[in-house]
């Protein structure tokens, strides 16, 4: 995996880990990680991140 920019939520400090941190491949695929462990990536394809950020929106329990 090439060199990822990673990006926190506004609400997570920088003081602290346990951040939730995502990164936009080339081609609109989302990683997914727990600051805490770096090396644990989930990957979702863009209609799969979609899908899941429309349910949170819903207030859908996953």
């Amino acid at each position: 995996m090439r060199q990822m920019k990673w990006t926190r939520p506004t609400r997570c400090d920088n003081s602290g880990p346990n951040c939730p941190e995502v990164a936009i491949g080339d081609d609109g695929t989302r990683y997914v990680r727990d600051s805490e462990r770096p090396d644990e990536v989930v990957t979702f394809s863009p209609a799969g991140w979609d899908a899941l950020v429309g349910s949170i929106r819903d207030g859908q329990q996953l």
